[in-house]
């Protein structure tokens, strides 16, 4: 995988650094990069990773974080990760597609049941296999993080039925099967890198997009897109991963210290979802956006075609999401 200049300047300034895992008097230093801002719950868990793995480690092993896109966009990231400059990130398990077919069972459109379904499926042994299904390409997966329902949210009207979509420039991530369900449903995918949204929804680039509320709100896309329709068409979690270069490079104890301490991270990270959900849509209505709650049958009917495409074209697929649906129902 070619890399930008951008990439190679991150890279050299991370050499520079002594790379994903400094090791500085005895102490061994992880470097964590990822999209959000500071005040995003995936922050605030990751720093509650990295004080767990200082409490276990007795100070031996420990994880700074750099938000925001200091060190680059999810793509840029996770090249890091691969070349082992950078030692953890979090992504959209979208931006893993590329690496793992497998993951990319998490994009489809209203595969789970309800928010119980949702746990169960990754915190049992599908989504132990999910996790590790990138390793032959230097990702290895932790754990999931809630990253919510995703909806759409518009400049010009509420998206009520699939029919108002048609028309509109969608920004979608850049991952396939989003773009094809945004295809399926009639409106038009448009992949534009999160940290260049918001601009290109003041030009007109764009027309509307999909997220979840704490990211429409941290992100302020709520200043130009005031009509927010609660869909909850995907339910794609994020994904905190560690570079296997740096991983094989830590003692199995060491292992088991940052394995546990991305685990309680997770669970630490959902309650902070919660209270972060709430607070968003509250926020977002003050602001004067008008938030609907249309119904999902007709989303549903629209997306049938989108799963018979997937089949076609990934046909392992079909067994996984035969599995998925099966778990406990």
């Amino acid at each position: 995988m070619l890399m930008s200049l951008r990439i190679v300047f991150i890279f050299l300034a991370l050499v520079l650094a002594l790379g994903g895992c400094q090791l500085d008097t005895g102490v061994k230093v992880i470097k964590m990069g990822h999209a959000q801002v500071v005040s995003h719950p995936v922050h605030q868990a990751m720093v509650f990773l990295g004080e767990r793995l200082e409490e276990k480690s007795g100070g031996k092993l420990k994880v700074k974080v750099y938000p925001n896109q200091q060190l680059g966009t999810e793509r840029e990231l996770l090249e890091l990760l691969q070349i082992g400059s950078l030692g953890m990130t979090k992504v959209s398990a979208a931006s893993l597609e590329a690496f793992s077919p497998e993951i990319s069972v998490l994009g489809l459109p209203y595969l789970f049941r309800d928010d119980a379904h949702i746990t169960q499926v990754l915190e049992g042994e599908i989504g132990k296999e999910l996790l590790l299904s990138t390793e032959k390409y230097w990702l290895r997966g932790l754990c999931f993080y809630d990253a919510g329902k995703r909806s759409f949210y518009s400049k010009t009207k509420p998206i009520a039925t699939p029919e108002d979509l048609a028309g509109l420039k969608v920004r979608v991530q850049e991952s396939k099967m989003a773009i094809n369900m945004v295809r399926g449903m009639g409106g038009s995918p448009t992949p534009v890198s999160y940290g260049e949204l918001y601009t290109a929804l003041q030009q007109g680039i764009v027309d509307a997009a999909e997220n979840n509320p704490p990211s429409f709100y941290n992100s302020r896309h709520y200043e130009v897109c005031k009509y927010y329709s609660i869909d909850e068409h995907t339910a794609i979690p994020d994904v905190v991963l560690v570079s296997t270069k740096v991983w094989s490079n830590l003692s199995p104890e060491e292992q088991v210290w940052l394995q546990e301490a991305a685990d309680e991270s997770a669970v630490y990270q959902t309650k902070l979802w919660k209270e972060a959900v709430e607070e968003a849509l509250l926020e977002v209505q003050k602001a004067g956006v008008e938030i609907s709650y249309p119904s999902k049958e007709p989303f549903l009917e629209k997306v049938a075609a989108v799963y018979a495409q997937v089949f076609q074209e990934q046909k392992q697929l079909e067994a996984l999401v035969q599995r998925i649906q099966q778990t406990n129902k």
